[in-house]
């Protein structure tokens, strides 16, 4: 028996932890976390750890698979009957001709690709995605993001010229970390990697300081820490209060502000008219609580604030955001260790290259807008929750070829029931990924990906979002399972076909022979190689001793830690703006504001409904392994004791929740660790008998997405993003 230990690391959320893949006569066999990690140092959680459950599926598809049809039509997909194996140059074909089809009557509008969050995790998909883009220039591209993320990109689009420059909070340094709509300790934090953040959290306050975490549920973060409880989707309101309180006592420096930041006064006096008292009603916190945290946040040298899905997916989230970076600055917390701060790549000509991204960039959002809505392309991609309706309204840009990868947006975007039957009307359907699940039940195709282990891999994406800056790259530490292909090989095999009767991808493929005639081959490794040389700690092409993808993966296969901790003073560097200045002014934000004074809730639904977190959970797309589902694990509703002895409710009864858009029956739990008038309700479930899934079938749930709106008007206007918290619900005992 042939027996390694391969260093490499997990790629299921943003810490990136280091693994050690056993791997016996080339399966892999076991995962355990890696000891000698300079930063995870040994942690892994248990969904790392469980994985090789995933790669070893029996359910998973492992050979290309084709709809079978009766009399012509898609045969049911509820059964493993509706599919059949196919070879990849049959299944290849029969898309490329197809899709040649769509592009030639209906043009590039025809196509639209959805790719869900683990795409993200994924730099060749997310590279070789580009050639799509660039071969149909009109395709519509939705992603995971507008569920989760666009907002921050349009927040700091509109702050600092660049929806990339993201910010991040010191962890390592800092006495105050005020944590919003966010549960770390089960997340492991996202658009923050930072591994063992639990532990880094508990330093704070080892080290004399807080962290305090403001929710509508005492989360498993909240309950090892402080909590504050907030009305759901109160937010905004908080922290305009917060920033009035700053101006109002004349806490913040105007000399640092002025020098950093243009539009000061018009913040001031936008955050006005929300002193404490005025916004009691709408967060549920008392006013001298709000006073006193604003007060802290100037005066301990080290804070930051620091907020994450809840504060981006209510009513306006692109505010919530633009406000907790607004709240850093005026209090001095913005680019300064322990506060929030900026990862630089260290590129030669870095601020040029963020300048004229940036402005390629905003010129995208402001000029490209969707069919449906009208709304702006955050980073080139479109709102998945008008995506049924895109497919379904005639007219020029009507989607009527679908590629789905990594995803499952059927349980994921709102009102998930009307986009299932919209996939039901298209001419082609493809998916790629790991399991036929509720979304890929309705292609003509899947399409067999690797896992993350079989492929190599680059975390680009997140390389400035680490308080310690690191590289790390891993080769595949087995070959591909069955007949499975990287994401990226699939495109490139696309785009080769079509290349053959679409002028842009005759391009790519005129572009790839010259660069071959000089021994080179266009892929997403000499793209992520060369941003791994020209980078901090890079070789710059064998100019000096530094590190490149091969010198990463043979000399430093547990990573190469490059400095302590991220550097301070960058912000001129990081905006791309003429002088460097932070811009507060902007219209929009101050119509969200205006936003805020005309909320209405509807009659008859007194309760608030959030999402939450699972340890045991990534999204939907975990709950198929075992170790993972151990204990007869099932879906509940949290829900206050206090709401659940006015409904007659009783701990595990079935309770059915109601919103204006659909409702839902699930078992609940009664508690007193949430906000009264607040239930809670895991996403991600609501699996129903389509093949390939066993376990996550037999464990089935509510998709709670039902009971959200995909209305236009009921979708954020600045990002694209769907209303997923405090939306409207009541509660009643099932039957």
């Amino acid at each position: 028996m042939n027996v390694s230990h391969e260093p490499t690391f997990c790629r299921i959320c943003e810490p990136l932890c280091g693994m050690i893949a056993t791997v016996e006569d080339g399966r892999l066999v076991a995962l355990r976390p890696d000891k000698d990690h300079p930063v995870s140092a040994g942690f892994a959680c248990q969904k790392g750890i469980a994985f090789s459950e995933v790669v070893n599926d029996p359910d998973r598809v492992t050979t290309p698979l084709r709809r079978t049809r009766v009399d012509g039509l898609r045969a049911s997909g509820s059964s493993e009957d509706g599919f059949e194996p196919v070879s990849w140059d049959e299944a290849m074909a029969d898309i490329a001709s197809r899709v040649a089809a769509v592009h030639r009557d209906h043009g590039s509008g025809g196509i639209g690709w959805y790719f869900g969050n683990p795409g993200a995790f994924n730099y060749s998909y997310t590279i070789a995605l580009q050639s799509m883009t660039f071969g149909f220039p009109r395709m519509h591209l939705f992603t995971a993001g507008s569920q989760d993320v666009n907002n921050r990109f349009v927040a700091s689009q509109l702050l600092y010229g660049s929806p990339l420059a993201l910010p991040v909070p010191d962890v390592l340094r800092t006495d105050l970390l005020v944590v919003m709509g966010a549960n770390p300790v089960v997340s492991h934090g996202s658009v923050l990697t930072a591994p063992r953040i639990r532990d880094r959290m508990h330093d704070i306050v080892k080290r004399g300081g807080r962290v305090l975490v403001i929710d509508p549920r005492r989360t498993e973060t909240a309950a090892q820490f402080e909590w504050l409880g907030i009305v759901p989707d109160g937010d905004a309101f908080l922290l305009l209060s917060l920033l009035q309180v700053m101006f109002s006592e004349n806490l913040a420096d105007r000399a640092r502000l002025a020098r950093h930041a243009d539009g000061v006064d018009w913040l001031e006096q936008l955050a006005r008219p929300f002193s404490p008292e005025a916004t009691e009603a709408h967060t549920g916190i008392d006013p001298g609580t709000v006073r006193a945290l604003a007060r802290d946040l100037v005066r301990t040298e080290r804070a930051a604030v620091y907020g994450r899905v809840g504060t981006s997916i209510g009513e306006n989230g692109t505010l919530t955001t633009y406000l907790i970076d607004a709240v850093n600055l005026v209090a001095g917390n913005l680019d300064v260790p322990g506060g929030s701060m900026f990862g630089r790549l260290g590129i030669p000509g870095e601020r040029w290259l963020t300048k004229a991204g940036g402005a390629l960039l905003r010129g995208v959002y402001t000029r490209r807008r969707s069919r449906i809505g009208g709304f702006p392309a955050v980073l080139g991609s479109e709102p998945a929750a008008v995506m049924a309706k895109e497919i379904t309204t005639p007219g020029r840009g009507q989607i009527k070829a679908l590629f789905v990868g990594a995803g499952n947006p059927v349980l994921s975007v709102p009102n998930g029931d009307e986009l299932e039957r919209a996939l039901e009307s298209l001419d082609l359907m493809v998916g790629i990924d790991l399991y036929v699940n509720e979304t890929l039940a309705h292609c003509d195709y899947v399409l067999p990906a690797t896992s993350m282990y079989e492929r190599d891999d680059f975390p680009l994406p997140f390389q400035t979002l680490q308080p310690t800056p690191l590289r790390q790259a891993t080769e595949a530490v087995i070959a591909p399972v069955g007949q499975a292909r990287a994401e990226w090989q699939i495109i490139d095999d696309l785009a080769g076909r079509l290349s053959r009767t679409t002028p842009g991808f005759a391009l790519l493929a005129g572009v790839r022979k010259v660069l071959s005639l000089f021994g080179a081959r266009l892929s997403p490794r000499m793209l992520a190689d060369a941003v791994i040389r020209l980078s901090e700690g890079g070789d710059r092409f064998g100019l000096r001793r530094g590190l490149s993808f091969s010198k990463l993966t043979r000399e430093h296969p547990h990573g190469a830690v490059l400095a302590r901790y991220l550097r301070g003073g960058v912000l001129r560097d990081v905006v791309v703006y003429r002088g460097g200045r932070v811009r507060l002014r902007h219209d929009s934000i101050g119509a969200e504001v205006d936003k805020l004074s005309r909320r209405r809730v509807p009659d008859g639904y007194p309760m608030r409904l959030i999402g939450m977190r699972e340890a045991r959970s990534e999204n939907s797309w975990l709950h198929n392994a075992p170790l993972l589902m151990r204990g007869g694990r099932a879906q509940h509703a949290l829900v206050h004791a206090d709401d659940a002895a006015a409904a007659g409710i009783d701990d595990g009864d079935l309770v059915r929740i109601a919103s204006p858009h659909g409702e839902i029956e699930l078992p609940a739990t009664v508690t007193k660790d949430i906000v009264a008038g607040v239930v809670a309700v895991p996403h991600g479930w609501g699996h129903k008998g389509t093949a390939g899934w066993r376990v996550a079938n037999s464990a089935g749930g509510a998709n709670v997405n039902r009971l959200m709106s995909s209305a236009v008007d009921d979708v954020e206007s600045l990002a694209g993003m769907a209303r997923l918290t405090g939306v409207p619900v009541r509660i009643s005992p099932s039957g």
